[in-house]
């Protein structure tokens, strides 16, 4: 008898592995923009910060990524404070946070988001191999038109499927 064993499986963009969870999603983005290009970036935590995040305690509505001085960081995530941290082990819910990319990618970020007039915006919070991951994706505003339209569009989806079945 052969156990079957998890390895690593090369993945394509969006998609995860068996031992992969999410922790949180920012559902409100692709409502609000349209997705171009997705990039996974790690993110440097507190300890506490991380126990918060296992434990989902996790918002990501308000957040955007921006480049200071050739680095990337994230503004407006907001992690709720561990229970079981006191006093110095303690962190700030809403605090500026570094995301960890090549230098690479970082200056193709740059040059889309300054050229083309696109936003960094966080998509989901998750953990790969144990470690937490962020999830950006590189946007364009919708207008108001264009998010009735994609609503059409979704909705009309889910009426083909409804009338597949029967």
């Amino acid at each position: 008898m052969r156990l079957a064993v998890a390895s690593f499986i090369p993945m394509d963009k969006g998609e995860r592995t068996r031992g992969d969870a999410l922790v949180a999603s920012n559902r409100k983005a692709r409502h609000d923009y349209t997705i171009v290009d997705v990039v996974e970036a790690g993110i440097v935590l507190l300890g506490s910060e991380v126990k918060s995040a296992r434990a989902g305690q996790v918002q990501l509505a308000d957040a955007y990524a921006h480049v200071i001085r050739g680095e990337m960081f994230l503004e407006g995530m907001h992690i709720a404070p561990y229970q079981f941290a006191v006093g110095v082990g303690s962190h700030e819910p809403v605090r500026r946070r570094k995301l960890l990319l090549h230098a690479e990618e970082i200056s193709a970020l740059i040059g889309k988001v300054e050229r083309a007039g696109y936003t960094l915006v966080p998509l989901d919070l998750h953990l790969t191999r144990g470690r937490v991951k962020l999830t950006i994706g590189l946007a364009k505003g919708k207008k108001q038109h264009d998010k009735r339209a994609s609503e059409k569009d979704r909705e009309w989806e889910r009426q083909k499927q409804r009338l597949m079945r029967v």
